[in-house]
């Protein structure tokens, strides 16, 4: 909290910054707030809405509470969307009153804002964590199977900074429970004092893990639970359902609760605003990146080949089409291939399992840098600007790998191919072909426009780092 009111009093500030760099004051008149024109009311104003704000996200929204805690990406939408609004507010009550107000420290106060208070958020939240006070222990409480599954879920966001210190189950036997980091924990057995001690408040919080199994016992033990706890977080078994945008009610006396999946990507709204940021962008990133183009494209024929490569992959609804990259092997490549496969078992059964090779002596010097860099791809713009891809979205297959996702499949025939994706941002080779199928069904099924967002930037750091490329 002290953090968000420091940035929201530094950014007012700094926002008299444009009036002494157009000239108008000096440095001190301008960082002087109290004296500039109806500086008072400016001042009273902004103190108003910024208490108001930090009064909605602390009670509302939970930003400040210990047990409420939310992924950084989720946390980073809800401070944007309450400064938007904070700024419409603003505006308009500006406009109505008729305030002869500087609209110029009111812009540029708001764009700082809307910059400056999610990376603060991020910075002194890993501060934190380095710092170990942020670090928030668990129990999960549940069938071993199932609470593997959620500390690893747990586990990829470690910006939540939550650490698993015990494991509860009704039957624990011999299995053991094996978490992300290598940790491994033997679970306890939920004995009456075992029920004692979880029914006591603590600093670690409880989380009760429902799978497909008979948790009977784990309701009723919930039940229990909250008559002295309320920090209980409950993980229902959901299968492979839509969870982005799910509405949660219930039923007024009845012990009955209503879940609404849907699939965002199948409405037509959504459909529209994503192809309309794929046409944006793509001819945007199109026109500032022609010189590169050109300059990448003159590197690459200099042996005499084309300097595009384009690759027959399958698209939305099934419709084959030409998926373009910068040519990165040499020209004669499929022959090679043929030729390579033949005579290198170890190759032939590398290409077999995951469609690629991750050294390929095929590749070219150019080649080698743009398939590091990941820039051989940046002609699949003009796939997305016609339509046969989209920037974000599942991996382009080729017709042999459909039958590895099986009843997956649907859910990639049924979106435009990404120039990246959940898959890409997340390890790309350094994962398995079965991760790669899930993230690209998790992708669809839970697809909203803030996670195009989130993946378009998470794409940029993958690629300044060089992780998982071959």
């Amino acid at each position: 909290m002290l953090t968000d009111l420091g940035v929201l009093w530094c950014c007012f500030v700094a926002g008299r910054l444009p009036a002494w760099l157009r000239g108008e004051a000096t440095l001190p008149q301008a960082l002087n707030v109290w004296w500039a024109d109806n500086g008072q009311l400016r001042l009273t104003l902004f103190m108003v809405i910024a208490l108001a704000m930090i009064g909605w996200m602390g009670a509302v929204q939970g930003h400040y509470t210990a047990h409420r805690r939310k992924p950084w990406w989720g946390e980073a939408r809800q401070i944007i969307q309450v400064v938007i609004c904070a700024a419409l507010i603003d505006a308009m009550i500006i406009y109505t009153a008729q305030w002869p107000l500087s609209r110029l420290w009111t812009g540029a106060t708001w764009l700082l804002i809307l910059v400056s208070l999610p990376l603060a958020r991020l910075a002194i939240r890993q501060r934190l964590l380095r710092a170990g006070l942020l670090t928030q222990p668990y129990v999960l409480i549940g069938h071993p199977d199932d609470v593997e599954k959620a500390a690893t879920a747990l586990a990829s966001e470690p910006l939540l900074g939550y650490h698993p210190v015990a494991v509860v189950c009704p039957h624990p036997g011999e299995r053991l429970v094996a978490f992300k980091n290598g940790h491994v924990v033997a679970p306890t057995a939920l004995t009456p004092a075992v029920r004692e001690f979880l029914a006591r408040p603590g600093d670690y919080q409880l989380v009760g893990v429902l799978g497909i199994r008979d948790n009977n016992w784990l309701r009723e033990l919930s039940q229990e639970l909250m008559h002295t706890r309320d920090d209980l977080v409950m993980v229902p078994a959901l299968g492979d359902l839509p969870m982005y945008g799910m509405e949660v009610s219930h039923l007024f006396s009845h012990d009955v609760l209503f879940l609404r999946a849907r699939n965002n990507l199948h409405r037509r709204g959504p459909q529209f605003l994503k192809r309309t940021m794929d046409i944006v962008g793509s001819a945007s990133l199109l026109l500032v990146l022609s010189p590169l183009f050109a300059y990448f494209a003159w590197k690459i024929s200099r042996d005499g080949g084309s300097p595009f490569f384009g690759h027959v992959r399958v698209g939305q609804h099934g419709k084959p089409f030409k998926c373009y990259k910068f040519r990165s092997m040499v020209v004669n490549a499929q022959e090679e291939l043929k030729k390579l496969l033949a005579s290198d078992p170890a190759a032939r059964a590398e290409w077999e399992r995951d469609f690629k090779l991750r050294n390929d002596p095929r590749i070219s010097k150019i080649g080698a840098f743009l398939r590091r860099t990941s820039l051989d791809e940046l002609p699949q713009l003009w796939n997305v600007l016609v339509g046969e891809m989209s920037l974000v979205g599942p991996r382009p297959l080729i017709h042999d790998e459909l039958a590895r996702y099986g009843k997956d499949v649907v859910y990639y025939l049924t979106s435009r191919p990404g120039m990246t994706g959940l898959w890409q941002v997340s390890g790309r080779s350094d994962t398995t072909y079965g991760s790669r199928i899930r993230f690209d069904a998790w992708y669809v099924r839970n697809w909203s426009l803030w996670y195009d967002l989130v993946i378009m930037l998470r794409t940029v750091r993958v690629v300044l780092k060089q992780e998982g490329a071959v």
